[in-house]
């Protein structure tokens, strides 16, 4: 098993119209997003290829959508549930790494 390309903790995932979590994590790894609860457990994964990623039209820049497997996602980095200042940057991060793993941004 390889090193992360990207690991973020604190992410509040939600799928419209309610949070699945308010600590996850999301993970890029092997060319595989995931997206975890607290736990551990896997809400969703899917090949990196596959992904659609991006920014909302509404939101702040903290926030991040995911498109995994036909189900749409809000990811809002660096906020476990209070404002951090590197919430923007790891939003940026994210993306950024989506689109270096082959993902598309949408």
């Amino acid at each position: 098993m390889s090193e992360p390309e990207f690991s973020a903790t604190g992410v509040r995932i939600e799928r419209w119209p309610r949070s699945l979590t308010r600590a996850g994590e999301v993970l890029i790894q092997d060319g595989k997003l995931a997206l975890l609860t607290s736990y551990g457990r896997v809400i969703d994964s899917a090949p990196v290829r596959a992904v659609r990623a991006g920014r909302p039209w509404f939101g702040t820049r903290e926030d991040a959508t995911v498109a995994l497997n036909g189900t749409r996602y809000r990811l809002t980095m660096g906020r476990d549930g209070r404002r951090r200042p590197d919430g923007p940057a790891l939003a940026g991060r994210f993306l950024d790494a989506v689109r270096r793993a082959g993902g598309s941004r949408g």
